[in-house]
């Protein structure tokens, strides 16, 4: 499967199942083989018992034709009894036999569907992974994770327990309807007489269902947004005490989801009883007449035991046929909720010259760079500087001035809508998506840490980093002191989100983690704004030791990460409204004068000072 996930998307339906089912071709060759051999084997099955009733208990009137008779003679000496068992004894052989092929093909099918699954969630989990962020900044956790989970399956449903049972459906009535004309062409016609009926109901319930059971996975949906919503909010939930709202809400839409599932359930069953309605009057029909058939002579009481028992091999699947079209309305459902998410176009759709970022030294340059969000929201306008190797450069302003999204196009988060980004001279969508974010790291106001080892959390700047080098991270990050302290050391498991440590703790592994990586370029969303002024001083000395000889951008919103700054961007509306260093814009800049003032002395922004209040109050 080397075709992109669009390009699936946009196959027919077939075609893109096949494309699943082509790495297993063997296993569905072997199922397939196996399922010709139960059909073969069930239309075997009611032989033995029309040669009991026949052959043995009326051996006058229905001898055993040669060589048979001579053969069970031979073995018998002509004892009924003996023929009995050796007749009951090879239709049990033949009902194990049966039962034995029909439990490996369960085998084997569920084991192409389960492979199948895994392959559908391995690509769906890397296309989401592959989505821009501004998708999983619009989209829910929960949505995400119920098509890996759930819609996932669609693919198994669909080929599993639709195709193969549907093909041994129509095959199974195919070769019983053969043998049902051998036997007694008019049962066999009137066998038929149940199909129009059938497909009236089938053509009725399918268009009822199929926008029941998408709505059902919208909504079930929902519902599990709703439980990731409230578990990633849980320390809020808590604060306010909100646990009975939340469960109240959570039964409200659950009882609709409740609802919604049991209408379609009620739907299925009706519907069952409606086929099985049919087919028990048909069975009754054939009965009448192959009874009369008996009665006149024309039939044999073996004889209407078998048509009696391929009939209900004909309409067990007209009725699998009929349940089976249903069950893959929801099958369609998921699919179509698959092969949406696979025509969204991630972000590392990449030209095709696209080249990988060697050895870069991280010389950083905005050339009149706009940007606008897919809704049409501008954020950045004409945005012009430079950011050298050993300088680190500041980023202030007011909340939506945009200084997160500046920072988000130089590792391709985002693109700019207008001008360049460029890293070396090179514009940044000219490179390859992940080489080039191998050479940025990142540490973040609030630290990300995964459930594992501290070892684990450390190694992933770098996966093949050595336990001596992880330790040497940790020790220019001064995480060591702490570390060693942990029952484990490195290996001590923490949970997701690392709970259990400090703000200052965890903040140090995310240096150490930026550390390990030894990246050219280093982007800083203000590490310390959330700490103490202790562990604050200990996570600036390890971010000195950090940035030396790498090109940093910072996001500051405390004093003490500006007047570390070479050079100092005011935004102000998206726009640069000043930029110099931190003396310098003291005295020319009004907005960074009040800026400085708050973060000093905590002054609000609408309080008026002196011009000389403010300078004054900043540089203390």
């Amino acid at each position: 499967m080397n075709s992109t996930p669009q390009a699936e998307a946009e196959q027919p339906l077939a075609r893109w199942i096949l494309s699943y089912l082509r790495p297993y071709r063997g296993r569905v060759a072997l199922l397939a083989a196996l399922l010709a051999a139960e059909i073969a084997l069930g239309a075997l099955q009611p032989w033995p018992l029309k040669i009991v009733i026949d052959n043995v208990l009326d051996n006058q009137a229905h001898p055993f034709p040669e060589p048979a008779r001579t053969w069970l003679n031979v073995m018998t000496g002509g004892r009924l009894l003996g023929m009995l068992a050796i007749v009951v004894m090879g239709g049990v052989l033949l009902q194990v036999v049966n039962q034995f092929v029909s439990a490996y093909a369960g085998h084997v099918q569920v084991d192409a569907g389960q492979r199948m699954v895994y392959d559908l969630r391995a690509r769906l989990f890397e296309h989401l992974q592959a989505l821009g962020l501004h998708h999983h900044i619009t989209t829910s956790t929960g949505d995400a994770v119920y098509r890996i989970d759930v819609d996932a399956y669609a693919i198994e449903n669909l080929v599993m327990s639709g195709v193969f049972p549907l093909a041994t459906s129509f095959t199974t009535l195919a070769v019983m309807f053969a043998i049902l004309l051998t036997r007694d062409v008019t049962v066999a016609l009137l066998s038929l007489a149940t199909i129009p009926f059938l497909y009236l109901c089938l053509r009725y319930y399918v268009r009822t269902l199929a926008s029941r059971t998408e709505h059902v996975k919208e909504i079930e949906s929902k519902l599990l947004q709703r439980v990731y919503e409230v578990f990633s909010a849980f320390r809020l939930v808590k604060s306010f005490a909100r646990e009975p709202y939340e469960l109240d809400r959570y039964r409200r839409f659950g009882q609709e989801v409740m609802g919604a599932r049991i209408a379609i359930t009620w739907q299925e069953s009706l519907f069952g009883a409606v086929v099985g309605t049919i087919a028990v009057a048909g069975t009754a029909l054939v009965l009448i007449v192959g009874g009369s058939h008996v009665l006149s002579g024309r039939m044999s009481v073996g004889d209407l035991t078998v048509v009696l028992a391929y009939l209900g091999a004909v309409y067990g699947p007209l009725s699998a046929i009929a349940h089976t079209t249903g069950q893959l309305q929801g099958a369609l459902a998921g699919a179509r909720r698959v092969r949406a998410m696979f025509a969204l176009v991630p972000e590392t759709d990449e030209r095709p010259d696209a080249i990988d970022p060697i050895a870069i030294r991280g010389d950083i340059q905005f050339d009149e760079v706009g940007f606008d969000y897919p809704d049409g929201t501008r954020v950045l306008h004409g945005i012009n500087f430079s950011a050298k190797p050993g300088e680190m450069v500041a980023l202030v302003g007011l909340t939506g001035a945009g200084k997160t999204t500046l920072v988000s196009l130089i590792p391709r988060f985002y693109h700019a809508t207008e001008g360049r980004v460029l890293v070396d001279g090179v514009d940044v969508r000219n490179y390859r998506v992940r080489p080039l974010r191998e050479k940025i790291a990142l540490v973040l106001q609030d630290p990300v840490l995964f459930s594992g080892t501290i070892a684990d959390n450390l190694r992933y700047g770098r996966l093949d980093a050595t336990k001596a080098e992880i330790e040497t991270a940790a020790r220019a990050a001064h995480a060591h002191e702490f570390i060693s302290h942990l029952p484990r050391q490195y290996d001590t498991a923490i949970t997701e989100a690392g709970g259990g440590l400090s703000g200052g703790e965890r903040q140090r592994l995310s240096v150490a983690r930026a550390i390990l990586k030894d990246a050219p370029i280093l982007i800083l969303d203000e590490p310390t704004s959330s700490l103490d002024s202790i562990s604050e001083e200990i996570v600036f000395a390890a971010l000195r030791r950090l940035r030396a000889g790498r090109t940093t951008i910072v996001i500051a919103h405390r004093l003490s990460t500006v007047r570390d700054a070479d050079r100092i961007l005011v935004l102000d509306g998206g726009r640069i409204a000043a930029q110099g260093r931190h003396e310098e814009l003291l005295e020319s800049n009004q907005l960074y004068r009040r800026m400085c003032a708050r973060l000093s002395v905590g002054k609000s922004l609408d309080e008026p000072q002196t011009v000389d209040e403010l300078i004054q109050s900043a540089r203390n």
